[in-house]
């Protein structure tokens, strides 16, 4: 049996995009000659990675394979909800590869949950958090008809709280950044060692303790090998990529090692055209050698369970190097390349939607109580509703959560406050800070869904929050002198656009 082994992961994400009124996405220009990007990077990346083609020395195709059936992968929800409606063969192939992992490794197949909206969650109350992760399993369960082994952590951002959370609900294990580590202490002399800096082992999983007395386990992936997938060009040449593959082993070692990288899942084929040839190359040249076994984090996790403890770096991200502040302030992380652009609108930003949240919680909660026996149970429950629109999953909620027959009135009511309550936690999805401008289409989309919020809330409570909030989003002002401030983007790109 090998001592070697390589595990590749993709996180496959996109923005929302979908019109809070309508729910479906409208045309974007930017995506020519594609209807919007969902469509133009499933045609770019998904699908190919679903049937990735490996050529012969003569430029013929040698062979299909689906990739996903060899790496370990997370699909956002929304994303993975939006290929099931709109291209349902990839869908059907991303299941197919999970249960093709599960038969070749044990049960333990490759797919992971995601936290359902891509909340930066260090930055989410507790109540935010477990929605997100019971959202995130019971999304993957309806999915792929099992329970989830590990969760990703939208931008791997983590504390303990959420940690202990993932615990709680029986998860096992998470991805972080070598970065995030911060100590590790050996079995035998039961000595802590800093790893700051990035200079943890990737090689093998890691036990965190955590304050409630629950543990999981946690990987920090090859930075240096992720950096020249995604950016260095190594997907230029398949047979590049394997070498580098298997020169990452260290050969010293004689106890068992995981050689893992993770990336956006996008890099495959979309931000490196062909992308997913050069990994099917690689896997298929690597697995030929036989010297070296493909696996996923479950299954390396039950064949070779932690030795070391580890402790992390409390809010961080594999994404900020300032840990999470790239979501809430100007630390100085940007994409532009303009160095007389700022994003002081962050914080702005965040406190107007967290005053949004606050105020109506308590509304929430005082009109939900004599309809629901339980207003926050109710919400995590209500993604089954989300993914079955059907009149007998809402029959099925209704009987559960409701605290007695409720009239069409009532009903009526209950929907319109878990609405209100999705839609304030997609408002917070973190593409909305990631960028340079407030102005920017993934900002945009979480005003709407801001916007949709307030319209509910006025609905339902007959309070007018709107222009308290624009107040707030004044103080977020935009890089470009025509889009003035947050509040004005709002007006002319929101306000004036909404389907309602």
């Amino acid at each position: 049996m090998t001592n070697y082994y390589i595990c590749i992961h993709g996180h496959f994400y996109q923005p929302m995009r979908a019109d809070p009124w309508l729910e479906v996405v409208a045309p974007q220009a930017s995506a020519y000659p594609f209807h919007d990007w969902n469509a133009r990077i499933a045609e770019e990346c998904y699908a190919p990675n679903a049937a990735s083609r490996i050529l012969d020395g003569d430029g013929r195709v040698q062979e299909t394979v689906n990739n996903y059936a060899r790496i370990s992968f997370n699909f956002g929800p929304t994303l993975l909800g939006w290929l099931k409606k709109e291209r349902p063969d990839v869908y059907r192939a991303i299941l197919a590869a999970d249960r093709e992992s599960r038969e070749r490794l044990s049960g333990h197949g490759s797919a992971m949950a995601q936290a359902y909206s891509h909340v930066i969650l260090p930055l989410a109350n507790q109540r935010d958090k477990r929605t997100q992760i019971c959202w995130g399993i019971k999304d993957f369960a309806y999915h792929f008809r099992r329970y989830p082994e590990g969760m990703w952590l939208p931008e791997a951002a983590v504390d303990l709280e959420t940690l202990d959370m993932l615990a709680e609900e029986g998860l096992k294990f998470t991805l972080l950044s070598p970065h995030q580590a911060k100590r590790v202490c050996h079995p035998d002399t039961r000595e802590w060692q800093a790893v700051t800096g990035g200079r943890i082992d990737s090689t093998q999983p890691y036990l965190l303790r955590l304050p409630s007395g629950r543990t999981i386990s946690l990987f920090f992936y090859d930075a240096p090998l992720a950096q020249d997938v995604a950016f260095n060009g190594l997907l230029s040449n398949g047979d590049v990529f394997a070498s580098r593959l298997l020169g990452a082993f260290a050969p010293q070692s004689s106890g068992p090692q995981l050689v893992h990288v993770i990336t956006d899942g996008e890099t495959y084929g979309h931000h490196h055209r062909h992308g997913d040839m050069a990994l099917a190359y690689a896997i298929r040249r690597i697995e030929a050698e036989g010297r070296v076994r493909f696996t996923n984090y479950g299954a390396f996790l039950e064949e070779h369970p932690p030795t070391h403890e580890v402790e992390i770096i409390e809010r961080s991200s594999w994404s900020c190097a300032h840990g999470i502040e790239r979501w809430r302030s100007n630390c100085g992380c940007n994409s532009s390349g303009r160095p007389e652009w700022n994003q002081e609108w962050r914080a702005p930003l965040r406190e107007a939607l967290d005053w949004i949240r606050d105020m109506l919680a308590p509304q929430y909660e005082e009109a939900a109580r004599p309809l629901l026996r339980d207003p926050w149970v109710a919400r995590d429950a209500y993604i089954e509703v989300v993914l079955d629109r059907s009149p007998a999953a809402w029959r099925k909620f209704l009987a559960e959560q409701g605290v007695r027959e409720l009239s069409e009135d009532e009903k009526n009511t209950v929907i319109g406050l878990l609405e209100l309550q999705r839609h304030a936690m997609l408002m917070y999805a973190s593409d909305g800070w990631f960028f340079d401008e407030i102005s920017r289409p993934e900002t945009v989309q979480i005003l709407r869904h801001a916007a949709r919020v307030l319209e509910l809330s006025q609905d339902l409570f007959g309070d007018d929050l709107e222009e308290c909030f624009l107040e707030r989003l004044e103080c977020a002002r935009s890089n470009l002198p025509d889009k003035c401030d947050g509040r004005f983007i709002y007006e002319q790109m929101v306000r004036r656009n909404r389907a309602s």
